[in-house]
């Protein structure tokens, strides 16, 4: 792995510790999500030099920024050649556009009329031409949002943190921006701190989970998400996850059983008594008595865009159309071999 960022993060926080492990190649974005309280912003906050770290070491292309030893070895966060981008873009009210764009480099002892050209040239690349001359009041949210990743990558840092910078974007919006970001950032070391999949999907290459601290998963954003090891990976994955034991070649829980034509699946099916979980789409599942089915107790139902989800003891159902169950409600749901896959709970 090309030298990028290389962290080994220890801070101790009141009631548990986060201790995560990264290593980030240049020009590859690594997505971060855990629920909230885990410790993602704490993690960003420590690789930024913004709180200090109780063990554990940081280098930046090669080059240590932070070390708990002695003597101790830590880098102010202005030099580190890191910036965090986090939910509020928080520009400079009494300055141009332009001067944002162009602080940075001034401050690294730019020329002035420099600065000032390469802050038109990053308005251009995202998406806000013209602007240099306007003032931050007079931009929507989404353009402020953009000034704020034209101002963080002109200052060519080595790398970039994103803290949910999307988060309070309306979709639309968001959406562009997101593929902006994926441009700009694509020889930038990146970590990218996310609630939400799409995000992950469209921006990074790897995907690590953090829950109570410590990494619970991690891969390529497609394979975690196709295969969650825990309850909250599969609810940002929007999946079913069942936890119950090999039996037979199949998976059983009680008296429901499933079974899977993905031959990996089957394969870990084979030890009988071994825990594994079941893993499909809310979409994927009917109502009806078919051949493998199962009976589940409605717990709640929520509309959707295309009609209604049907939650139950026993996985969730897509419905185009209100069946009419409720709370309480004994339902038959079953679903297709082929659309269900077994992952190992570890």
């Amino acid at each position: 792995m090309s030298a990028g960022l290389h962290a080994h993060v220890v801070v101790q926080r009141e009631h548990f510790t986060v201790e995560v492990a990264l290593q980030v190649a240049v020009g590859e974005t690594v997505a971060v999500m855990g629920p909230s309280g885990a410790g993602k912003s704490t993690l960003l906050q420590a690789l930024a030099g913004l709180q200090s770290l109780d063990a554990g070491e940081i280098a930046v292309e090669g080059r240590v920024v932070d070390r708990v030893s002695k003597p101790r070895v830590r880098t102010p966060p202005m030099d580190r050649g890191v910036v965090l981008l986090g939910q509020e873009p928080r520009l400079f009210p009494h300055l141009t556009v332009r001067e944002n764009v162009a602080f940075g480099p001034r401050a690294a002892g730019a020329d002035v009329r420099a600065a000032r050209s390469g802050a038109d040239d990053w308005l251009a690349r995202v998406g806000l031409p013209g602007a240099g001359d306007r003032m931050p009041r007079d931009l929507s949210g989404g353009e402020q949002q953009r000034v704020a990743v034209a101002r963080a990558l002109a200052a060519s840092p080595r790398v970039v943190l994103l803290d949910e910078p999307l988060v309070a974007l309306d979709p639309e919006t968001a959406g562009d921006i997101r593929r902006m970001l994926r441009e700009q950032l694509a020889s930038t070391t990146t970590v990218a701190v996310t609630h939400d999949a799409a995000d992950a999907v469209a921006l990074a290459e790897r995907l690590i989970v953090i829950e109570s601290g410590r990494i619970a998963q991690s891969g390529s954003v497609r394979e975690v998400l196709a295969a969650p090891a825990s309850g909250f990976v599969a609810s940002i994955a929007g999946v079913n996850r069942l936890v119950g034991v090999a039996d037979g070649g199949g998976w059983r829980r009680g008296e429901m059983r499933l079974t899977s034509a993905d031959a990996a699946s089957r394969a870990l099916a084979l030890v009988d008594g071994a825990a594994i979980a079941a893993v499909f789409r809310p979409g994927d599942a009917r109502v009806d008595g078919g051949e493998q089915s199962w009976s589940a107790v409605v717990t709640r139902v929520e509309p959707t865009l295309g009609g209604v989800r049907v939650h139950t003891d026993a996985g969730a159902v897509d419905l185009s159309l209100d069946a009419g169950a409720g709370a309480g409600d004994v339902v038959r749901l079953g679903i297709d071999p082929a659309l269900v896959r077994f992952v190992a709970v570890g």
